[in-house]
Order: C-alpha cells, then sequence, then structure tokens
C-alpha cells in the first residue's frame, strides 16, 4: 500500500494537484472568509431601525475571491474605480471662510427634486471630489434623487489657499462653518447630512463628538466610512513592514505633493527639502503637521485626532463601516465594546475589505459595490424619512442624550 501511494505522490497527475487546491481554497473561502458583518449598536431604537431598514446587515458579504489580502483590496478597489466610474461635473462654489480662507464645495444635485435631502461629503486625507471612492458614493446618492456636496479641504481641488492655513485629521472648525452654510443654502425642509472617509471620517467624528449640540441642530443623520479610530495604532499599523510600509510611503509622498501645490510655501516658510524626504506618515506630520498647528508632539496631535474614545459624546444618529483586516486600522482599535454601549453609534465590521475597499462578487461591479449600497440604503431611510420615523428615534435618542449627560 505505501509503495503504491509513493508511486501516486511521485507521479500525480498535474489536474490533481490544481483539483485538489482549488477544492481546499474553495472550503477557506466559505467557511472563513465570507460572512455575516459584525453590528454592534446599544439595544434600542436605532439599532432596531437599522436592523429592519438596511437589508445588506441582514447578509453575508462575499469578498471578491482573487483579492481576499487587505492591501489587494486597498490598490484594486481604487483602480477599478478611477478605471470605471466617469468624472463628474460639479457645480462649483468657492466658500469663503471667516479667517479668508477658501475652499471649494463641488455640488451634485441632478435628478434631484426641491424636496431632495443633501449629504455633505468629506474626502480622505489628500483626496478630492473627483477621486474615485468619492464619485461612487455621489452617483450612488444621486440615482436615487439625494444632492451631495463635497468638502474640498484647504489647499485641494484645485484652490490655492489664501491664508497660511491647511487642515488636519481634527480640526473641525472648517467643517462647521460649512455645515451652517450648507444648511442655510438647502431649504430648510430638507433634511442634511453628512458622511465622512478615512481622514475625512475624523473631521466629521471630531465635529460631531464637540460641537455635539450645534451638530444635532443641523444634521439628522451621519456615516464615517474606514475611519482611523486610534491614529496611535493606525501609524504603527501602516508602518509595519512590508507592503503597509509601502502604502504609508506613497500616502507621505502624496500628503507633500498636496502641500507643494497648495501654494502654502508662498505664505509661510516651510523646509520643503526635509518633508520631501519623509517616507512615512508620521515623518511627515512631525516635519510639518505639528509645527503648522502647534502641538508639542507628534503623540499630543494624534491624542486630539482620535476617535475612538469620544463616543458618548456623539449626539446625532451615526453609523460607521470598517473592516477588520484594514490596513490602516486593526481590529483591536475599533472600539466595538464602546458602541455597544452607546445609544447614538452603530459600528458593521466586515472580516474582510481593506481600506476603502469593500470589493465583492467575482469581478466587482462599478455601479453597486457594498460600501455605496450600505451608504445609500442608511440615508434614503434617514433622510426622506417620509413617515417621520427616524425623526422620531432621534429624538428619543436626544431625550436619553441629555438624561445620561444630566442636563436635564
Amino acid at each position: 500500500m505505501f509503495n503504491t501511494l509513493y508511486d501516486y505522490l511521485s507521479n500525480i497527475p498535474g489536474w490533481h494537484v490544481l483539483s485538489f487546491g482549488l477544492t481546499a481554497y474553495v472550503a477557506y473561502y466559505l467557511i472563513l472568509v465570507v460572512k455575516r458583518p459584525t453590528f454592534v449598536c446599544a439595544d434600542g431604537p436605532l439599532k432596531n431601525f437599522l436592523l429592519q431598514e438596511i437589508p445588506t446587515l441582514n447578509t453575508k458579504f462575499w469578498p471578491t475571491f482573487w483579492c481576499l489580502d487587505s492591501r489587494a483590496q486597498t490598490v484594486f478597489a481604487s483602480v477599478l474605480r478611477s478605471k470605471t466610474i466617469p468624472d463628474i461635473t460639479y457645480k462649483r462654489e468657492i466658500f469663503t471662510l471667516k479667517d479668508g480662507g477658501e475652499v471649494a464645495l463641488d455640488w451634485m444635485d441632478d435628478n434631484c427634486n426641491s424636496n431632495a435631502p443633501c449629504i455633505i461629503i468629506l474626502p480622505g486625507l489628500t483626496g478630492n471630489s473627483q477621486d474615485e471612492y468619492v464619485k461612487c458614493l455621489v452617483f450612488a446618492a444621486n440615482n436615487v434623487g439625494i444632492r451631495v456636496v463635497v468638502f474640498n479641504n484647504r489647499g485641494l481641488g484645485g484652490v490655492e489657499i489664501k491664508t497660511p492655513r491647511l487642515y488636519n485629521a481634527c480640526n473641525c472648525e472648517d467643517l462647521a462653518e460649512v455645515v451652517q452654510h450648507v444648511r442655510s443654502v438647502v431649504p430648510a425642509h430638507c433634511k442634511l447630512g453628512a458622511t465622512g472617509i478615512s481622514m475625512g471620517g475624523l473631521v466629521l467624528g471630531n465635529y460631531l463628538a464637540r460641537n455635539s449640540e450645534e451638530a444635532r441642530a443641523y444634521l439628522s443623520a451621519a456615516k464615517i466610512i474606514s475611519v482611523p479610530w486610534n491614529v496611535h495604532k493606525a501609524i504603527d499599523s501602516i508602518e509595519q513592514p512590508i507592503l503597509n510600509n509601502l502604502l504609508g510611503r506613497v500616502l507621505a509622498q502624496s500628503m507633500y505633493h498636496t502641500l507643494k501645490s497648495s501654494g502654502l510655501h508662498k505664505h509661510q516658510e516651510l523646509d520643503m527639502r526635509s518633508i520631501k524626504s519623509c517616507r512615512s506618515i508620521r515623518q511627515f506630520d512631525t516635519e510639518f503637521t505639528i509645527k503648522h498647528f502647534g502641538y508639542p508632539s507628534v503623540e499630543d496631535y494624534y491624542n486630539d485626532a482620535t476617535l475612538q474614545d469620544k463616543l458618548h459624546h456623539i449626539s446625532v444618529p451615526l453609523l460607521c463601516l470598517s473592516a477588520a483586516d484594514d490596513p490602516f486600522q486593526p481590529l483591536d482599535a475599533i472600539p466595538i465594546q464602546a458602541a455597544s454601549e452607546c445609544s447614538h453609534v452603530a459600528i458593521i465590521v466586515t472580516a474582510r475589505g481593506g481600506h476603502i475597499g469593500f470589493l465583492e462578487g467575482c469581478w466587482p461591479s462599478a455601479k453597486d459595490q457594498y460600501m455605496s449600497r450600505v451608504f445609500v440604503e442608511y440615508f434614503s431611510k434617514a433622510l426622506f424619512d417620509e413617515h417621520g420615523e427616524f425623526q422620531r428615534i432621534k429624538d428619543v435618542l436626544h431625550r436619553k442624550y441629555l438624561e445620561k449627560h444630566s442636563v436635564y
């Protein structure tokens, strides 16, 4: 018997090896990869509403089988969307901030009637309104009749700065002004929402936590996607060799080019040679960000930006989408326990998805993607709110929030 087995293994046909490998991979995919997302939120009206009104929460996430690695999801999602989603012709508004700075607000309201709600979108670290992940959400909102305005940070979207100031991950003063302005422009009976992606999620999250009552007065609902909840751990994760570190280097160079194109060097003396030599986000923040915004150290800046421990301050219903394998955010930094005790914040965690990836299916569709599907399902119900159900939930949650924080 052993001789027979030895002869077989010595002369095993190639198609046997291939069949065994495919069978093993399919078993691995179906058992360990395809899973329902983890969903956490305190028991109560928001949790019940989301489970009832967002069908995607009750289905398994089927990551693209040939693109399971987190870095592959991150990169291929960007490439695929950039190749398949066309540029958008926005209506641009140059909005002047109180300090004289200017930002570009790009509006998309085609296919929308006068009663359409509006969503403010905050792109990621160096993103703007033509970035593929932003356009993915814009088209998704537009298809269901929701108007969108993309808030391009200072120095982005082709607009040079007018004052010696850029932006960072926790500076939400500009967003506060933009929210107030958009609320004044959109008809009063139309509801307003906001979503932030990656660093945009940090800015939005910090705005919701620090300006809690103001945010609740203007916003009906909010959503953040692939946010680095704990910035310290996020930076540590992206510096891990080899592939994560490569992504970090690319981002550091992107930050340098954003700084250079912003025109800040015309207003302020900068050591552009040292900044250009940065090979990580931490180095860039050390050489530029903390000096520009007056932080004593990069640790102080990351403490200020971290959102992980601020959920209890948020009073606007907030839905969050993260991936357990996000290279920018380790799973243990996602505030699962805090969300399970928070009435206003719900977190969806997929087993795979990378950073702003969430590719699914044999060949990912540019029109129907997991990220945009959850986005539309949530905001369609929360903002159109034809029977006032979500508003009643929001009022109930706010009364509980005030009781918990001893405002009464």
